[in-house]
């Protein structure tokens, strides 16, 4: 797990929110769209008592695993095609749009929807990871099976597991079997 103090607030929030759904164990968190209005209200991207249907939820899925497979390019990896697709066809039907204030701007939604708004934090946290460099440091671990998100604080931005002592081992521990066996891991 990553040392929260070391992230900064707008990566973590790409971070959480890419990992409501855990590939490796099936655990999804955005399971109904009362459970993704709570996970936007906790986060503060939209107020309390908006309502989202199973569209919405859809959309959000959507943005989601399209981060997840950028994330993925950020670890050296192909990304899922069909899945930025996806992304940007949900972001083309919710545009956003500077918000100039006396300190500063920031990104916010054009339509009116409450999903508008939580996706609007969301891409205003992509712009704000882009300014402070932490961007490219978001990644997806390079196990197959796992593609957790993960910051990565190293000092080269080498990382490739969300954690060495979990993925991490297991995958180079199998490549020490398949030399020693003469097979190629799998």
């Amino acid at each position: 797990m990553d040392d929260d103090a070391a992230v900064p607030a707008a990566a973590r929030l790409i971070r959480d929110f890419v990992n409501t759904f855990e590939p490796q164990v099936d655990d999804e968190t955005l399971t109904s769209p009362d459970r993704l209005r709570d996970w936007f209200v906790e986060r503060r991207l939209v107020p309390a008592g908006v309502h989202l249907g199973p569209l919405d939820l859809d959309a959000a899925v959507a943005v989601r695993e399209g981060l997840r497979a950028v994330l993925l390019g950020h670890a050296g990896h192909r990304a899922d095609p069909a899945a930025l697709d996806r992304l940007n066809h949900a972001l083309a039907g919710m545009p956003v749009a500077p918000r100039f204030t006396d300190d500063g701007h920031r990104l916010v939604a054009v339509g009116g929807t409450p999903l508008d708004q939580a996706v609007a934090g969301l891409v205003d946290a992509v712009r704000r990871c882009g300014e402070d460099g932490s961007w490219r440091r978001l990644k997806v671990c390079a196990r197959d099976t796992c593609r957790w998100a993960y910051y990565d604080a190293s000092r080269n931005q080498a990382r490739r597991w969300c954690s060495m002592a979990g993925c991490g081992n297991f995958v180079k521990m199998k490549r020490a079997y398949a030399v020693r066996t003469g097979r190629a891991p799998s």
